[in-house]
């Protein structure tokens, strides 16, 4: 069963922006191998249906997200820790970008309803978090 990414606090078909099936995340509803945005193994998120080192998009070590396959602290795009997603290695609150709030995702440390960027309809692990996120962040 696909868990879907939906814009926003929607949970209408015509607003999923991606879905999770397995280990690959698709666009929109597709389960197609050509809409394969990225495919998750082990600590990496790979570009398409690649697994090969040289198409390693993000590697996530302790919270940390790395850029390709580095895992050198000036590679660190994000840090995720206590349920907010934070810029480069920071821990600052100026530097949050979203507020992770169960299976919302809000803008910056918001827990409005009208702040929530999107939502994600079941459980997921840090790395498919991440997948997610760079899927809607970076793809559309």
């Amino acid at each position: 069963m696909a868990v879907k990414v939906y814009k926003g606090n929607s949970s209408y078909s015509s607003d999923v922006i991606c879905n999770l099936n397995g280990n690959k995340i698709y666009k929109g509803c597709s389960s197609y191998s050509s809409d394969v945005l990225f495919t998750i193994k082990d600590d990496k998120v790979y570009k398409g249906n690649s697994n090969y080192s040289s198409d390693v998009v993000l590697t996530v070590k302790d919270g940390k997200v790395y850029k390709g396959n580095s895992n050198y602290s000036s590679d660190i795009l994000l840090n995720i820790s206590n349920g907010k997603v934070y810029k480069g290695t920071s821990n600052y609150s100026s530097d949050v970008l979203a507020n992770i709030s169960g299976n919302k995702i809000h803008k910056g440390n918001s827990s409005y309803s009208s702040d929530v960027q999107f939502n994600i309809d079941g459980d997921v692990t840090l790395i498919e978090f991440v997948a997610i996120w760079w899927a809607v962040k970076y793809t559309y």
